[in-house]
C-alpha cells in the first residue's frame, strides 16, 4: 500500500463493460519521509468516494482485485481510504482539516 493525494479525474466514456460506474482519478504518490509528492501520477479506481485533494491510502496490483467492487476486474490500483492522520515515530506529519 501508499499513501497519495488525488490530483484529478479521468473519463471515458468507453470501457470495458466491468468498469461501467468507477470512478477514476488520478494520484500522486506521497514520500512517507519528507511528506512530499514524488514520483509518476497513477490512475486509480476509487471504492470509498474521495475528492479532489485528499490524502488517501493506495493498494496496488493482484489485492487491487480483492474487494466486492473489483473482484475479478481489470483493476491495477485502487482507493482503499481516506487518510485521517498520519503518524510517524510519535511524530504527528499529517492531518486531515475536518
Amino acid at each position: 500500500m501508499q499513501i497519495g493525494r488525488v490530483k484529478g479525474s479521468v473519463v471515458a466514456t468507453r470501457k470495458s463493460e466491468n468498469m461501467t460506474g468507477w470512478k477514476l482519478l488520478l494520484v500522486k504518490p506521497i514520500d512517507l519521509d519528507t511528506f512530499q509528492e514524488k514520483g509518476q501520477i497513477l490512475v486509480a479506481a476509487d471504492a470509498v468516494g474521495v475528492g479532489q485533494g485528499e490524502v488517501v491510502m493506495l493498494t496496488g496490483g493482484s489485492p487491487a482485485r480483492q474487494t466486492p467492487m473489483t473482484d475479478m476486474k481489470p483493476c491495477d490500483q485502487l482507493i482503499t481510504a481516506v487518510v485521517d492522520s498520519i503518524e510517524i515515530k510519535g511524530e504527528r506529519i499529517f492531518e486531515k482539516h475536518r
